[in-house]
């Protein structure tokens, strides 16, 4: 045990070194955040698990807003800045688009795709896919929205009159076969059992980086590798790699004619459908876009990306609905206004129409923020409104604190849809809003979201009265911000 702990003395003295020549403190640093010790800096708030690692963030967030929106820390030898400044959180998400090195850790899962990749290949990616999510496209995922939603609104049925229970288990199966049919085009809706494994497997992989973050030991690949958490990643790998295999090989199969069925795009989703897969797979053939591995990476970034955020933010917006009756009676009146009486499907003039269904969720992303914290390299100084970030360091930005800042007003910690509603209630600020992330890396999958959300919703409150209780939810970060307790909800049909 000595021996490791002069190891580790012996690793952080050199890399302290390393990294003061590499990054030297510019001459208006800004300030340091309380509670550093000798040596290891801020890195014992690291400690604990993901509940007390979101306690520790919600602190970090109030300390950084009343110290002008940008402060310092250290972990171990880093000096780490973090940000909740709109303006400020602006200028460094635009002028520094290379993820920081935390993203390495999930590299081994997502590769390069969009989220976790390099500058150099996000940039000629994210300039090929974007016609992926061009309104044309998300037109032609209507029916799958509204025939998905319809799913959702069967499965909840078992729960009517039942009491509390956890509904988060049905949003996220059913965002994860609408990914898959949508963005994928594959049909996984009667494999149970492959979703279930990778649901199961996606939550387990988030806490495991979520650990690795929290063990500076571990910070170091090497190091790491010797490790049970890495043996478990690898095993975890297999399962979730499995399904981004799984799902490239039918596609490939069923597009050249390998599987006799009727031809997916065509026959169940409309002639307009075109799959974010079936983009990859024609810019392969046509311009050699993509290899096999780059395109696995892409499936797999999107696969995760896009069930697991829908289905987390869908989770939160159910239960703040349910906990607030006049909120609720306000989107039953709306629907009423816009579909009557009747069960038909949304089409896209009705969503145009659901203005307050759709402030309602841009709320809930406000005040619960399903990925809080981005972090980026500075591969240059940065000067900011009121201080200059130092180049070769990390800056971790706070979209919580973005949401929450005070330019939204003195509720700006209260879940108010109907802020959304007149401009005069909304902060004349461009950059308040982080709830896609910010900048020119934000999430490619806004409109997709917010289409597949409201959609979801029309019919969901059309069927069921919802009731919970938001003021006992309990949250923890594991890379995005989950329920640790408290999310319930229960609901009963309507007359």
């Amino acid at each position: 045990m000595i021996g490791l702990i002069l190891f580790w003395v012996m690793c952080s003295l050199y890399a302290y070194w390393m990294w003061r020549q590499r990054a030297s403190k510019s001459d208006n640093e800004p300030p340091a955040f309380p509670g550093a010790l000798p040596l290891i800096g801020h890195a014992h708030l690291l400690i604990g698990d993901s509940h007390y690692l979101w306690k520790v963030i919600h602190d970090l967030t109030d300390g950084c807003i009343k110290l002008d929106g940008v402060i310092s820390a250290c972990i171990g030898p880093r000096t780490i800045y973090v940000i909740c400044d709109p303006d400020d959180a602006m200028t460094v998400a635009n002028t520094c688009l290379e993820k920081d090195g935390f993203y390495e850790f999930a590299k081994p899962w997502l590769g390069e795709g969009l989220v976790t990749g390099k500058l150099s290949v996000w940039r000629g990616h994210r300039k090929l896919l974007n016609p992926a999510f061009s309104q044309l496209v998300l037109d032609g995922f209507l029916g799958v929205f509204n025939k998905q939603a319809r799913r959702l609104v069967r499965d909840l049925e078992n729960e009517v009159g039942r009491g509390p229970f956890d509904h988060w288990t049905y949003t996220r199966h059913n965002a994860l076969e609408t990914i898959c049919l949508t963005a994928l085009g594959v049909d996984f809706t009667d494999h149970t059992l492959l979703n279930r494994e990778y649901v199961q497997a996606t939550e387990e992989m988030f806490n495991v980086l979520v650990e690795r973050f929290q063990n500076i030991l571990m910070h170091n690949h090497w190091m790491y590798s010797w490790t049970g958490l890495k043996k478990k990643q690898d095993r975890l790998l297999k399962i979730l790699h499995n399904m981004a295999h799984t799902v490239l090989q039918r596609r490939k199969s069923e597009i050249n004619g390998n599987i006799v069925t009727e031809k997916l795009t065509e026959k169940k989703l409309g002639s307009k459908f075109k799959a974010f897969l079936d983009l990859l797979l024609e810019l392969t053939v046509e311009k050699n876009a993509f290899t096999d591995q780059e395109i696995r990476e892409q499936v797999d970034t999107m696969i995760v990306g896009g069930h697991d955020t829908s289905a987390s933010v869908l989770m939160y917006t159910m239960l703040l609905i349910g906990s607030r009756p006049d909120v609720q009676d306000r989107i039953v009146k709306e629907l009423e206004e816009v579909f009557g009486d009747s069960d038909r499907d949304a089409e896209k003039h009705d969503l145009c129409q659901l203005v307050y269904l759709e402030a309602v969720i841009k709320e809930c992303m406000r005040v619960i923020p399903i990925v809080p914290v981005v972090a980026r390299k500075l591969d240059r100084n940065v000067k900011l409104r009121n201080c200059t970030l130092s180049a070769g360091r990390t800056c971790f930005i706070f979209l919580y604190g973005v949401n929450r800042h005070p330019i939204w007003g003195e509720d700006a910690q209260e879940f108010k849809p109907e802020r959304w509603l007149d401009p005069a209630t909304l902060p004349d600020h461009p950059n308040a809003f982080a709830g896609f992330s910010m900048g020119r890396r934000h999430c490619i999958g806004k409109a997709y979201a917010l289409m597949s959300m409201k959609t979801t919703l029309a019919h969901v409150m059309r069927h069921y009265r919802i009731k919970g209780d938001y003021t006992k939810l309990e949250m923890k970060l594991d890379v995005m911000l989950k329920p640790v307790a408290g999310h319930y909800i229960s609901v009963e049909r309507k007359e």
